[in-house]
């Protein structure tokens, strides 16, 4: 990831160095080392990098030298979300040093006449969301007719959330603009048209091929339907004595809601952090969280950025995450300066695909294992379900073995009656079924196979008792 060329050999403003050594940058990364150079020459640059490349130095060095505390707005950059513009405007903050460029970050989920009056006072570098910067705009609070810098930061998570338009009415609208840098992880077609766009002659940087730092942390996975993930993550969380602090990852807003308030009902005090928070809500849970008042979290990939807890020791993948990089950022919130920590995912069948890509593309050693077993003590107030989905087919057929064959006169068709019989099922519940000398399989709707199993063992066949399990 890091390169042989240290930030002391770019001849760079002693107020910047001096922010760089505080913040312990020595050597450039690879999108540091190829993009910085060019454009401190005034040159637009497309940047291929992944999120944690140093991709926020690589566009903030030259913007930093270039732009003068003059209260005058000269650079404006543009972030998916409000959390990540947070990050970018404290990271560029910090690098400044001691120059004085005024720095505001712009976003919804605040105060908007707030942020307008600080506005006021002067600024000389924006980093914001497309739809507050838009209506800021409107609204005669930012003047972008002004800045000469733009930069636009993960462009295809832009696209994905649908902010393109809003994107290019900005761009229409800063006529003196003449340094251009455009950094995403993946380029659709559609990033690339449009940088041809509103860009000239631009450097490609490609480092996308950096890898991604493991935390040497302990992975484990556990293969479990859906129905009992809540009954797995409570006990894991419950099997966790030792100190320190937990984030429970899920892929969707409405999950993060619900597994709080069943946590919550069985005893096991957590807090939400999604997209539907206001700031002001999500940055009283960041400072409880980092406070230490609340133990454990629960969280979407785009809420949870900016967490840097060092005393998180657990990270649960309640979903296994869509995008495979994400596996990596996950874990990486554990484990910090030297702690040990731990990280479980529960595999339901639909996950075993991506969870093996995961695991092949960053060459990972994840055991898999069981769930662990409930502290002596602890009611278990959620209970397990019976759950036959991992076992069935596309069809929903669960296969049954039994220990009686052709020898004690079961054919297929008494096989299929005496099922129907037992658990009073439509014939339609059952499925294929094959004989054999000394056991047989009958495939049973997953909705029947409990009733099925029970009814077999306490009847049997023809007068005799019958083992009957999952095949």
């Amino acid at each position: 990831m890091f390169t042989t060329t240290r930030f002391t050999s770019w001849d760079l403003p002693a107020d910047i160095q001096a922010g760089l050594a505080e913040l312990g940058f020595e050597f450039a990364t690879e999108v540091q080392w190829q993009t910085v150079p060019s454009a401190r020459t005034g040159k637009d640059v497309i940047g291929q990098a992944r999120t944690g490349s140093g991709k926020t130095a690589a566009f903030g060095i030259p913007i930093l030298e270039s732009c003068q505390p003059t209260g005058t707005l000269q650079g404006l950059i543009l972030a998916p979300t409000r959390e990540l513009a947070g990050q970018v405007r404290e990271e560029l903050q910090a690098i400044q040093g001691s120059k004085g460029l005024k720095i505001l970050a712009v976003y919804g989920g605040t105060d908007l006449e707030k942020q307008a009056r600080t506005l006021q006072d002067g600024v000389d570098i924006i980093v914001g969301t497309p739809g507050r910067v838009m209506d800021m705009t409107k609204r005669g609070h930012i003047d972008l007719n002004s800045p000469t810098w733009f930069i636009l930061d993960e462009a295809d998570r832009m696209l994905d959330m649908g902010f393109f338009p809003d994107i290019n009415w900005v761009l229409e609208k800063m006529e003196s603009r003449s340094n251009t840098l455009l950094f995403s992880a993946t380029f659709p077609q559609e990033i690339l048209d449009a940088a041809y766009e509103f860009m000239e002659d631009p450097d490609f940087v490609i480092s996308n091929e950096e890898k991604l730092d493991i935390p040497p942390i302990e992975q484990y996975s556990v293969r479990i339907g859906r129905s009992n993930k809540l009954w797995a993550l409570n006990r894991i969380l419950s099997t966790k004595t030792e100190d320190g602090q937990s984030i429970v990852f899920t892929n969707t807003k409405r999950m993060v809601d619900l597994i709080v308030q069943r946590l919550s009902k069985a005893g096991v005090e957590s807090k939400s952090l999604h997209g539907d928070l206001n700031q002001n809500q999500r940055e009283r849970i960041l400072n409880g969280f980092r406070e230490g008042d609340i133990r454990i979290i629960v969280a979407t990939d785009v809420a949870a950025r900016g967490i840097d807890v060092d005393d998180v020791t657990l990270v649960v993948n309640y979903d296994v995450p869509s995008e495979i990089d994400s596996y990596v950022h996950r874990i990486g919130r554990t484990g910090r300066i030297g702690r040990k920590g731990q990280a479980w995912t529960l595999v339901s069948r639909d996950d075993i695909g991506q969870m093996n890509r995961i695991i092949a593309t960053h060459g990972l050693i994840v055991d898999e294992t069981s769930t662990p077993e409930m502290p002596d003590g602890l009611d278990e107030k959620i209970r397990f379900s019976e759950d036959h989905s991992e076992s069935s087919s596309v069809f929903g057929m669960v296969p049954i073995r039994i220990d009686i064959g052709s020898a004690t006169g079961l054919t297929k068709l008494s096989a299929a009656e005496w099922i129907v019989d037992a658990i009073r099922c439509d014939e339609l519940a059952i499925g294929n079924i094959s004989i054999e000398d000394g056991h047989s399989f009958i495939e049973v709707h997953k909705s029947k196979v409990g009733l099925a199993l029970k009814a077999v063992r306490k009847n049997g066949f023809n007068g005799r008792d019958v083992i009957a399990e999952i095949a």
